[in-house]
């Protein structure tokens, strides 16, 4: 350890002994029964209200991913049949994502690349059009021609309303990231961790793929900040004509 080092620890442990001595020295006996009484309110207050909320998100959650999964089975239908007679390879896509707080789970696409995606991803990332640790293409020869369709109109995301019953996700939050973007996050940019992760969020409202990462990431912390029963159905309603709109999704 250096001289900087020891002067350093020692000025540490100097302000970390007076914090402890004032707290000491506090009488608490001061302090009257109904200010007590009235802050052990608020607190129990505080902490219902937050549990209310997210039952209130898991139910909407819920039913919301039902009813569309009912409501658009025709769509899960065609979209099967046109991937199958687009391209060989499997309907659905698994991938392993982050969600809250860096739990790892396997979200559901239906498939828009051809089978050998991954291992032809090397060879095309200087031709990276993102900026931060996130890959995106607007013209990426991995996707097939159903692909870009389904991707256009946000289709190929459907299948994660199963991820939405399951608990892994939400209907609104930052979209999951991969583990190796993860890796490549700063410290404050982690904080897209702490929601549940979504199908649709602030930042698929706001522009999508054409926004670059930093106001990406902006986005989902303004959205974890603000996040309540009626900021999730605001964007909910705004997903619509984002969706028809297909701007920013590739």
């Amino acid at each position: 350890m250096t001289e900087d080092q020891k002067n350093n620890a020692t000025d540490e442990q100097v302000r970390v002994d007076q914090a402890v001595d004032m707290f000491d020295r506090q009488d608490f006996s001061t302090v009257g029964f109904w200010r007590r009484l009235l802050f052990s309110l608020r607190l129990i207050g505080w902490v219902i209200g937050i549990k209310l909320q997210q039952w209130i998100k898991r139910l909407m959650d819920v039913s919301v991913s039902i009813a569309a999964l009912i409501l658009f089975s025709p769509i899960f239908l065609l979209t099967a049949i046109a991937i199958k007679l687009d391209s060989p390879g499997p309907l659905f896509f698994k991938q392993t994502r982050v969600g809250k707080w860096g739990r790892l789970f396997g979200v559901y696409k239906f498939r828009s690349m051809y089978i050998d995606a991954e291992q032809r991803k090397e060879a095309l990332m200087r031709q990276n059009e993102a900026d931060g640790p996130v890959f995106k293409m607007r013209q990426d020869p991995r996707i097939t021609r159903v692909g870009r369709v389904i991707r256009k109109l946000s289709i190929d995301e459907l299948p994660q309303l199963i991820n939405v019953l399951r608990g892994e996700m939400s209907l609104v939050g930052p979209r999951p990231p991969l583990p190796k973007e993860v890796d490549q996050y700063e410290y404050f940019q982690r904080k897209r961790l702490d929601a549940s992760v979504g199908i649709t969020g602030l930042q698929q409202v706001s522009g999508r793929s054409d926004l670059n990462f930093e106001k990406w990431v902006a986005y989902d912390i303004e959205y974890i900040e603000k996040q309540s029963f009626w900021f999730d159905i605001k964007i909910l309603l705004k997903t619509i004509p984002a969706v028809l709109a297909g701007k920013g999704a590739y």
